[in-house]
C-alpha cells in the first residue's frame, strides 16, 4: 500500500482525517522553511486541505508548496486526496484539483473536515484500487 503524506495545520483537522485511515502517513512540517527541506523518496499518496475559502492566490497551503517544489517529491506521488469545507461553495477541495492536476495524478477522492465514517470506508477501497493499479 502507498504511504500517506499530508499536511495539516494546527487545527489538526487532515491529520485527524489521515489518523482513522490506519496507514503509514507522514507529515508535512508546520514551518515553511522546514517543509521546503523535507523530502519523501517512497511512493506516496498526498492528502491536501484547501486554504482561504475562494482566494486562489491562498488555496494550497504554503508548506505544500515548499514540499513540491523539490522534483524528488513531486516523483513519488501517486495520487493525490483533498480536504475542505463545503462552506467553501465551488471553492470545496480546490487545493486537491489545483495539485492533481499540476502533477497530473488523479484526484481520488474529497473530503470534508475530518471526514466521516464513510469517507474512511470509501478512502481505503480507493487506495486498495490504486495499489492494485500500479502494483
Amino acid at each position: 500500500m502507498f504511504d500517506l503524506v499530508y499536511f495539516s495545520s494546527v487545527s489538526e483537522n487532515t491529520k485527524r482525517f489521515v489518523d482513522k485511515l490506519g496507514t503509514n502517513a507522514i507529515r508535512i512540517p508546520l514551518k515553511s522553511e522546514d517543509a521546503a527541506e523535507f523530502v519523501y523518496e517512497r511512493d506516496n499518496v498526498l492528502v491536501v486541505p484547501t486554504y482561504g475559502g475562494g482566494n486562489d492566490g491562498s488555496t494550497v497551503p504554503k508548506q505544500v508548496i515548499k514540499f513540491l517544489n523539490n522534483p524528488e517529491n513531486r516523483k513519488h506521488i501517486k495520487a493525490v486526496i483533498g480536504g475542505g469545507n463545503t462552506n467553501f461553495g465551488s471553492h470545496f477541495c480546490k487545493a486537491g484539483d489545483i495539485v492533481a492536476t499540476k502533477l497530473g495524478v488523479p484526484l481520488i477522492y474529497k473530503f470534508e473536515i475530518t471526514g466521516t465514517p464513510e469517507d474512511v470506508i470509501e478512502v481505503k477501497e480507493r487506495l486498495a484500487q490504486l495499489w492494485q493499479t500500479n502494483s
